[in-house]
């Protein structure tokens, strides 16, 4: 028996008996490492419209207000994994590369939030637990670390019908007890991201202006709804002068700033009784 599968047959057999245990999180994690290197790890549950909580995170405590705060304080809900498991229901394995838009880095996304979590390099799992809560397993390579290479990647794709069961039989019918993640944002925010705009701008307007708000460039935003980029551009100019932005950027904070002026939210545009 090679190194890493009986590496890989001791973790699970030391999991089988503490599905059901808190101390399941840490030691799913602990298998995963033992196939392959990885610098963090957080195991995630969502919820739809309720704060994301976590089972699991190794990150060091001096960075999580940069990382796991700010994240579940409203970033995530442009978190390309998130976006792939709420839009597509997407499932299994990924990259984060696969899943992000074109230009990811250009991303106002990227630039105020993923930038400042110094990850180079982030695979993970999505497992639907029902249809409307699933979990991401994410991995990450910081930037000293060099990225996961096309094996390691294979490894971690070839077990995940394994991790997908762990993950069922531990946590579907389980409710996240998300008392400790109390935030000021609205607990709906993809219903906020689905409806922001939609009271001042046309139907199609509000469709760019989505795209644009999860990191789609004018190209792909073309090809998507099947018009040209000179049409997306225009319908661009029109929502930008009708909410009162000039940027990707300040249409980034118009978002999160009407957001964080809600001190409760029912659904509906956030802008209305904003602007």
């Amino acid at each position: 028996m090679s190194s890493h599968l009986l590496d890989f047959s001791q973790n699970l057999a030391a999991i089988m008996p503490e599905i059901g245990s808190d101390r399941l999180p840490s030691l799913l994690v602990s298998m995963l490492k033992s196939l392959v290197p990885f610098d963090d790890a957080v195991i995630f549950h969502y919820r739809i419209n309720v704060t994301p909580v976590f089972y699991y995170n190794d990150i060091p405590p001096q960075e999580r207000a940069t990382q796991i705060d700010r994240f579940i304080n409203g970033a995530f809900v442009l978190d390309p994994f998130y976006r792939a498991a709420v839009d597509q229901k997407t499932s299994g394995f990924h990259r984060l590369s696969d899943l992000a838009p074109e230009g990811f880095e250009k991303t106002e996304y990227y630039r105020n939030y993923f930038k400042y979590t110094d990850i180079n390099d982030e695979v993970g799992y999505i497992i639907h637990l029902s249809p409307t809560e699933f979990l991401n397993i994410s991995l990450s390579r910081m930037s000293l670390t060099q990225r996961f290479n096309r094996t390691q990647i294979s490894i971690l794709n070839d077990i995940n019908d394994v991790v997908e069961a762990i993950c069922k039989q531990q946590w579907i019918g389980q409710a996240p007890n998300s008392t400790s993640q109390e935030n000021h944002l609205p607990k709906q925010l993809d219903s906020a991201l689905k409806h922001f705009g939609t009271a001042y701008l046309t139907g199609r307007e509000s469709q760019v202006v989505q795209l644009f708000l999860h990191g789609h460039s004018t190209k792909s935003i073309a090809e998507r709804l099947g018009i040209s980029p000179e049409t997306v551009k225009l319908h661009r100019k029109n929502s930008y002068a009708k909410l009162d932005v000039s940027s990707q950027a300040e249409l980034f904070y118009l978002f999160i700033d009407s957001l964080a002026s809600l001190t409760s939210y029912s659904g509906g545009d956030p802008l209305v009784g904003y602007l």
